[in-house]
């Protein structure tokens, strides 16, 4: 046997438990680990055993939840799988709290992905400090509450000011604008818009009711675990699956819906459901409030979650960039730092 072949075969005796453990994570990339992309144990049903548990468990939890939550809220994300609340933010309170985290200035991060660029400044204890009615809607129950149920844990979001610069260079396509769910499991996204956002600019796109696992979803999800992760688009492979027009069509699902909306409007969304950026149409500056919660999906239990402690929560950000930094050779770091800025800045 040759060297680089007995390399390979230790490497994988050494990698197998932790191949195997990763199925009882979040772990969703059919390229990675062989055991998840494994044609074999699929078409034995492997992807659609941890579909389907994840999702009882999912809506096991909300159950458990559903209580704090305003009814209207939770009958609108229960039925489409998002929910848009306009003036979340008293209106004669709005524009200085806008004007106070546009004009803030502090750490940032961008990350090019085709002809888009995503700025991220971290909602950290400095903001936090500078901007008080910010800490207050972040902490506000009935937010708090809803951010739980969409999320299906008692866990503290990561908050970010995002700015996403639409035809900033290039022609190359922007990847968010391809209908895709981003992981085998539901998850929390949510957006509070800062700005108005037209049907030109970008808006959030979803398939209402496409975060259900009907018979139709789970048959595409079964067809999708049994595809050559090498023969398919990069994404689609790492478990973030884009979706084809004849393929929503044969779910029966609806067609997909940019949500415009006016500025001081929240809307937070499960990504398990078909979603994108909608197509700009020029080049322009969408900012919002932007939150991001994804945990195990297959824990039990509601809380436990360590790091959605106060004063740790709202440092956890600058922790994740920090650590991808020292292991960008291992796991990439597309993020890169920008320098001091303001949500605004050029």
């Amino acid at each position: 046997m040759a060297v680089n072949d007995r390399n390979m075969t230790i490497g994988k005796a050494l990698m197998s438990p932790i191949w195997a453990l990763q199925l009882l994570t979040g772990a969703k990339s059919f390229l990675d680990n062989p055991i998840i992309g494994s044609r074999r144990l699929n078409a034995r049903g492997l992807h659609l055993v941890r579909v389907k548990l994840a999702a009882g468990l999912c809506a096991w939890r909300r159950r458990r939840l559903a209580s704090g939550v305003r009814p209207e809220w939770r009958e609108a994300f229960d039925r489409d799988g998002f929910v848009v609340i306009p003036d979340i933010v008293p209106p004669a309170e709005f524009p200085a709290l806008r004007d106070a985290l546009l004009t803030f200035k502090g750490p940032a991060r961008e990350m090019r992905q085709g002809d888009a660029v995503t700025r991220r400044l971290a909602i950290d204890p400095a903001m936090l400090s500078a901007i008080p009615a910010l800490r207050a809607l972040l902490t506000r129950k009935e937010v708090v509450a809803l951010f739980h149920y969409v999320a299906s844990y008692r866990t503290t979001p990561l908050h970010y000011i995002q700015t996403i610069v639409s035809h900033s260079a290039g022609n190359e396509p922007d990847p968010q604008e391809t209908l895709h769910a981003d992981s085998f499991h539901s998850s929390l996204k949510a957006w509070l818009f800062l700005n108005p956002v037209s049907a030109e600019e970008g808006p959030f796109t979803y398939v209402r009711g496409s975060h259900r696992f009907t018979p139709a979803r789970l048959a595409w999800e079964q067809r999708r675990s049994q595809t050559d992760p090498h023969a398919i688009d990069r994404l689609s492979a790492r478990g973030s699956p884009r979706i084809s027009e004849a393929e929503r069509v044969a779910m029966n699902l609806p067609e997909p819906e940019g949500l415009t909306v006016a500025g001081n409007t929240l809307v937070l969304a499960d990504t398990v459901g078909f979603h994108a950026r909608g197509r700009s149409v020029r080049r322009g500056e969408r900012v919002e409030i932007w939150s991001y919660a994804r945990r195990n999906p297959f824990l039990p239990w509601l809380g436990g979650d360590l790091f959605s402690l106060p004063g740790l929560a709202e440092r956890r950000v600058k922790w994740v960039w920090r650590a991808r930094d020292r292991l960008e050779k291992h796991i990439g770091q597309p993020w890169r730092a920008v320098g001091t800025r303001t949500a605004m800045d050029d």
